[in-house]
């Protein structure tokens, strides 16, 4: 099971986060979030993918800020089409797409199949008034009606109270095709700023 951990804002506390190796760091180029990414990047150990987080951002906005911070994922918050994110694909080649659907109580699950031949994974987070990072967790067992055999990532309010319940949605058939968990706002002491501790815990749990 992969990890990405979301919401990056301080260096130094990258710099401790990309020591405990996580799959993904997510830096979040949005600027009605509490987590907008500001600055520069620290170097950090190669196999941990730095990936965008962007909503309904403008094309040429988005190309520029993975050129310039060599991102090798971009993750999809908005209302993104399949045209656009085919025209990210044209620029951004080698770049992983992972589009965002937010769930609360049931899901349209005929509306991913669009994206199937676009995107490298969808990921499932609680519908809510923020974009992300609402520290709530959806019902899982709306997944029993996944349709798909598109890898996915598991989000939304995940935390140190979370694990007995995300170990045994790992064990139901519901989880095959997730490979990753998102974790967020409920490992801050701040907007953005991970406690290394609940991270080290968490990892070690999962």
């Amino acid at each position: 099971m992969k990890l990405k951990v979301c919401g990056m804002k301080y260096v130094d506390n990258i710099r401790q986060v990309a020591e405990l190796k996580p799959d993904y760091l997510g830096f979040i180029f949005y600027e009605r979030s509490k987590r907008n990414f500001e600055g520069i990047i620290p170097e950090i150990p190669k196999g941990i993918k730095k990936t965008g987080v962007f909503v309904n951002e403008y094309l040429e906005i988005l190309v520029s800020l993975a050129e310039e911070y060599k991102l090798e994922a971009i993750q999809l918050h908005g209302d993104e089409s399949v045209a656009y994110i085919q025209e990210i694909k044209k620029h951004l080649p080698k770049v992983e797409i992972i589009k965002v659907f937010g769930i609360k109580d049931t899901f349209d699950f005929s509306i991913l199949e669009a994206y199937e031949s676009v995107v490298d994974y969808f990921l499932f987070d609680t519908k809510g008034k923020e974009r992300g990072g609402n520290g709530v967790v959806f019902d899982w067992t709306v997944l029993k009606n996944y349709p798909s055999t598109k890898p996915f990532f598991l989000s939304g309010g995940i935390g140190l109270q979370e694990v007995p319940d995300v170990l045994a949605f790992l064990r139901r058939q519901e989880s095959q095709y997730c490979v990753a968990l998102d974790i967020n706002s409920k490992f801050e002491t701040e907007p953005g700023l991970k406690s290394i501790k609940k991270l080290k815990k968490f990892k070690n749990e999962i």
